[in-house]
């Protein structure tokens, strides 16, 4: 964990991947603290320090938010309904599409048609930069000080938030999903454990191991049809921007690859390693090739859709797979348990994939027109805590769930109607609020805290997020690593197939060198100096 105090903290920080927008300068930084002020004196008035109602006096906020394909309208969601008259806030949501939703984003900041606030507004790194040093967003970090204990709370537990969200200029202007549950930040390694049995086979310790596993998945009939029709291994066909192909985190901790500051990045003796390039990498993407070209590895896993990927899950007819939950895999839940990382041909066995404490970073904002911003605060702080969290993903205790050993759990009867994403925000991700043990049952099921168990000796004592440059380094960041991904996952891709013979390693690594790799390597080395 970080040690340093928030006075350094607050120097630089790291926010997300997704660096996609021009932006604008920060000198209006003053201005920002003068409309805070002025919505300050506008509202103080009118706000309770703790307790509820947050007001007195009634007041409506206008939202701008993304709604996913598996949500019903938010006007009906008992979270909101129910936290209307706890808090004497009314929330009028503009709900827009996951399709379309960035542009009109976009058109939004454009235009300066601003609500009062953005929720689950999915921000990147420049246009938080870029809307809060134009005014347009309004600095949080004295709002969080004063309105916000929940939250406040969790910054002094996990002091990876604090670098996670304040800009180079030391303020915060948006607002993270705070994710402190492990098994809700990682993809377990699940193995077809009545295959294994079938088969008189061990839980493989090595890749090795794996390796010879696959093949008598492949080739011994554990499924009984008398056809060659098991799919040993397979994974996502996508995933976040820079990782590259999902296989790759899934199986580079072997290697001794981590996934540091939100890319392919390796921290030795506090030193930034991208390692791309590297020869490690190389006998990564060489085990990965042997797997598919002996059709151990799926060769559907460049192509599948998610809808494809999760119905093998289902099928019971797949070996080995990587995923978050048992949700996808629950009818046959006891066919498959989960291991632990593989030793690798070093010695290596790390747990690499897996996020940072503060996830979403850009999911709620207050703009310069609201006038309420203490309110507003207090508001979205009330989802930090775990009373607001069960209350925005469980919706009502009785109707929606119950509670056992003061753990909430969706009641059979409401399970049987299939409608969790009509009552809460959070299915289909990026919700501002807490996840951790207490309200994580739905994806985190005994089976899954098992796997998860196993897990836990080989992940890193810190997953530090990405970082937040300021935006003229944004901007560099942004050009180098839009060609130097492109370039990886097409190349990866390649090796792993059989495309590309891997004789043309030293001309991979001198392409790299040429879309220089250095330079990006220096601006993360540069950024992580600042917090380590």
């Amino acid at each position: 964990m970080m040690n340093n105090h928030r006075s350094k903290l607050t120097v630089s920080a790291m926010i997300a991947l997704s660096l996609t927008l021009a932006g604008c300068s920060s000198s209006k930084d003053s201005s920002n603290t003068n409309t805070n002020n002025k919505a300050d004196e506008a509202s103080t008035n009118a706000v309770s320090a703790s307790g509820f109602p947050i007001v007195q006096e009634p007041i409506k906020l206008k939202m701008f938010s993304r709604i996913a394909p598996v949500n019903g309208p938010f006007k009906d969601m008992p979270v909101f309904q129910d936290y209307s008259k706890l808090s004497n806030i009314q929330v009028d949501f503009t709900e827009v599409p996951t399709d379309g939703f960035q542009e009109k984003k976009n058109l939004l900041f454009a235009a300066n048609e601003l609500p009062d606030a953005l929720f689950r507004s999915a921000l990147t790194s420049l246009e938080t930069i870029r809307y809060g040093s134009a005014g347009q967003l309004i600095p949080l970090e004295n709002l969080i000080d004063k309105y916000a204990p929940n939250f406040k709370k969790l910054m002094e537990q996990y002091p990876e938030i604090a670098p996670a969200i304040t800009t180079p200029e030391g303020h915060i202007y948006a607002l993270p999903t705070v994710v402190t549950l492990s098994a809700a930040r990682t993809d377990k390694k699940w193995i077809n454990q009545a295959w294994l049995k079938k088969l008189n086979l061990q839980e493989p310790q090595t890749t090795e191991e794996l390796y010879k596993v696959l093949v008598a998945f492949r080739d011994q009939d554990p499924n009984g049809n008398g056809k060659q029709d098991e799919i040993p291994m397979t994974a996502r066909a996508s995933s976040g921007v820079g990782l590259g192909l999902p296989i790759l985190p899934m199986m580079s901790g072997s290697f001794g690859l981590d996934s540091q500051l939100g890319y392919n990045i390796n921290l030795d003796n506090d030193k930034v390693d991208i390692w791309m390039g590297n020869d490690r990498n190389k006998e990564l993407l060489q085990y990965l090739n042997k797997l598919y070209s002996e059709k151990l590895l799926d060769p559907e896993v460049f192509s599948q859709t998610e809808a494809q990927y999760l119905a093998k899950q289902g099928s019971g007819n797949l070996g080995f797979f990587f995923d978050q939950t048992n949700n996808s895999f629950l009818p046959i839940q006891d066919q498959y348990t989960g291991i632990a990382p593989l030793e690798g041909p070093h010695g290596d066995r790390l747990q690499s994939q897996g996020a940072s404490v503060p996830r979403d970073l850009g999911s709620f904002a207050i703009t310069s027109v609201n006038k309420y911003p203490e309110a507003t605060i207090r508001w979205i702080d009330y989802f930090y805590g775990e009373e607001g969290s069960t209350l925005l993903r469980f919706g009502r205790e009785g109707e929606h769930y119950e509670l056992k050993d003061g753990v909430p759990y969706y009641t059979e009867k409401f399970l049987n109607t299939g409608n969790q994403g009509k009552i809460t925000p959070y299915a289909g991700g990026g919700a501002p609020h807490l996840i951790s043990e207490k309200v994580a049952s739905f994806i985190n099921p005994p089976q899954v805290q098992e796997a998860q168990t196993k897990l836990d000796p080989y992940m890193p004592k810190v997953r530090y997020a990405s970082p937040m440059f300021d935006e003229e380094t944004a901007k560099k960041v942004d050009v180098l690593r839009n060609d130097i991904d492109k370039y990886y996952e097409e190349q990866s891709s390649k090796f792993i197939t059989g495309a590309l013979s891997f004789d043309k390693w030293d001309d991979f690594q001198a392409t790299l060198k040429k879309l220089k790799i250095d330079e990006l390597e220096k601006l993360y080395q540069d950024a992580f100096d600042k917090i380590k």
